[in-house]
């Protein structure tokens, strides 16, 4: 049975949607650093950024990180330096994912998501 015309205008709108959904959702994904990456930042003097909340952080976090929790990192990003790279974690790369969209749009160049704060232990 042929699509109607109303009908085949709505699957067509549902497909171009469905398309600009797909490409717009991972432009802001990048791809996982290398250990020798990580280990190159670290050394060129990166930031550590661990978004997690306090609690989390005193339970255990890499050596030299910062703890700004992801509610409040809008309100402490003059406490960064934006001339050096920027490694955010947290406990799985959700809110750290989401705290390098932050530092990007508020002008910071160079954020990496790292994902899991266990990645960056010696």
């Amino acid at each position: 049975m042929p699509l109607s015309q109303s009908e085949f205008t709505m699957l067509a709108a549902l497909l171009v949607g469905a398309a600009w959904y797909f490409l717009l959702r991972n432009r802001n994904r990048q791809a996982p650093l290398t250990q020798q990456q990580l280990t190159e930042l670290r050394r060129a003097g990166a930031q550590i950024l661990d978004v997690r909340s306090p609690g989390e952080f005193s339970q255990g976090h890499a050596k030299g990180a910062r703890n700004i929790p992801l509610g409040a990192l809008r309100e402490h990003l003059d406490e960064l330096d934006r001339t050096r790279p920027v490694l955010t974690c947290c406990a799985s790369g959700a809110r750290s994912a989401s705290a390098r969209s932050i530092l990007l749009k508020a002008g910071f160049k160079e954020v990496h998501n790292v994902g899991p704060w266990t990645v960056l232990k010696p």
